[in-house]
């Protein structure tokens, strides 16, 4: 009987921790299972300090990597590796798969120096826009440029490389790397999990006071980048000309306070709604309550660069949604198809993008039908996984192994 394909994932933090990386994790894991494969799963220290070896969450089975708050990055990548050595010797896995950040990647592949496995690297955002993202450092900075030259050399040492998306491929291309050795794994949605057009609870709605309004909304992390603070901006201009407009905020983030303090100066205490964080399960009860799904993203190399889950995932259950055009938007939405589109970094510009999708609304029910279609047909987690046989093929290759599970 022939030996399972065995694949032991690297991962920057997973279960319980709740994030996007966290349920694109989950969706690749089973697609991967579903196909027969074993998958092995190991978290850094970056899922935070702590003595475990091995925790269960929500049904799966992750092994820590035991660590001290005050590791140092080096220290932490040294601790990844002591793991990764000990998990190796014991499981015999036939690939390790690192996913994003750098800092899984460079262990892995010190460790397949003595182990021989080989290392697939998974960029899912580049560490250097990463840091300029959260505030850490400053595009064009000497740690900038470092981080960046770890990107680089993670990527061009690796046994075979995978992205998310066509604008990080094509980054990744720019730093060297043979364009037919990047493969796409894009993001993507389980569909059969989410409801179409599902009517909006008509209890929540009026807890919620939306009673006969038209709720513009978004449900998601609060971090700048996401231009939230532009939504609002648009809505304090277009109160008067459309008074039943609501803006529905589910989530909680970095923002938050800045964005409550923004809601109250301009006066938008009343027809804005603050949910704070909602229970995962719970979180389509509130896409439901939303008429013009709002992605605002201003325009810096990360959202130009990757694209989003969650315009999929509003697609999926039949949502509108305006958005804005940066290029991690552009590849997943066409503008008056599936989705609106408007100018990114102007609350100018997206109080005339509302304007345009409200005076659209006789087209909705066509483009929700069209969104839906879409996820369908090119974006399900299936036909995302469909192209990691070829990927892992190659990446034993590289190391003179093959595998029966991956012959054609």
């Amino acid at each position: 009987m022939t030996r399972p394909l065995s694949i032991l994932h690297v991962l920057d933090h997973s279960l319980p921790l709740h994030s996007g990386y966290t349920f694109r994790t989950l969706a690749l894991l089973r697609e991967q299972r579903r196909r027969g494969w074993q998958t092995l799963h190991l978290t850094t220290p970056k899922q935070g300090a702590s003595h475990a070896l091995q925790e269960e969450a929500e049904g799966w089975s992750f092994f820590r990597t035991p660590s001290h708050e005050g590791d140092g990055l080096f220290k932490q990548m040294q601790l990844t590796a002591a793991r990764l050595r000990g998990l190796i010797a014991e499981h015999r896995p036939d690939i390790v798969h690192a996913h994003s950040p750098v800092l899984n990647a460079l262990p892995a592949q010190w460790v397949r120096r003595a182990t021989g496995v080989p290392v697939v690297y998974e960029m899912r955002a580049s560490w250097e826009d990463a840091a300029v993202d959260h505030g850490t450092t400053t595009e064009g900075s000497l740690r900038y440029r470092v981080s960046r030259a770890l990107e680089s050399f993670a990527l061009k040492r690796a046994d075979a490389v995978t992205t998310i998306c066509e604008g990080l491929r094509a980054d990744i291309v720019s730093r060297g790397l043979k364009a037919d050795g990047v493969t796409v794994i894009p993001n993507a949605v389980d569909v059969d999990g989410f409801e179409f057009g599902v009517p909006a609870d008509p209890a929540l709605r009026g807890e919620l006071g939306l009673d006969g309004c038209t709720v513009l909304g978004f449900a998601g992390s609060f971090y700048k980048y996401e231009g939230l603070h532009l939504v609002v901006e648009a809505l304090a201009s277009l109160r008067v000309r459309y008074p039943q407009l609501r803006l529905l905020l589910v989530g909680g983030g970095p923002e938050e306070a800045n964005l409550k303090a923004q809601v109250q100066q301009l006066g938008l205490a009343d027809i804005v709604r603050f949910t704070g964080r909602v229970p995962h399960a719970q979180v389509a009860r509130y896409y439901s309550q939303v008429d013009l799904l709002c992605y605002a993203r201003l325009p810096i190399r990360l959202t130009e660069l990757v694209t989003p889950l969650k315009p999929l995932e509003a697609m999926a259950q039949g949502r509108v949604l305006l958005a804005s055009d940066v290029g991690g938007h552009r590849e997943l939405i066409r503008d008056g198809d599936t989705g609106y589109l408007c100018p990114a970094g102007s609350s100018e510009a997206w109080a005339a993008g509302i304007e345009r999708a409200l005076a659209a609304q006789a087209d909705w029910p066509a483009l929700r039908q069209r969104g839906r279609a879409f996820v369908e047909r090119e974006r399900t987690w299936a036909n995302s996984v469909a192209r990691y046989p070829e990927v892992y093929r190659r990446a034993l290759a590289a190391r003179g192994k093959t595998h029966p599970a991956l012959e054609s």
